[in-house]
């Protein structure tokens, strides 16, 4: 009966991957939660890569305020550096 909620630290690291990206299901994330019980090393993972996540997506949104891009003077240049190389 237990079998069923047993995983390895490989399966349990896939799915901790899938649940940062909203792609794993209800009974993955129970499994997920049932072996971090049991296994500190993916309780360690988990939590650091759910702080990665964190920090990726709220350097990811400050970008996306500051609207940055290339000036039309550099995209010409790298447009003709391009050229050069036949790119």
């Amino acid at each position: 009966m237990f079998k069923k909620f047993m995983l390895s630290c490989d399966e349990a690291a896939m799915i901790c991957d899938k649940n940062q990206y909203g792609e794993a299901s209800f009974w993955d994330k129970f499994k997920l939660r049932v072996h971090i019980l049991a296994c500190k090393m993916c309780k360690e993972y988990t939590k650091q890569n759910s702080l990665l996540s964190k920090a990726f997506k709220k350097k990811a949104n400050e970008l996306k305020e500051t609207h940055i891009c290339m000036s039309a003077h550099d995209k010409d240049s790298l447009k003709r550096e391009l050229e050069k190389i036949g790119a």
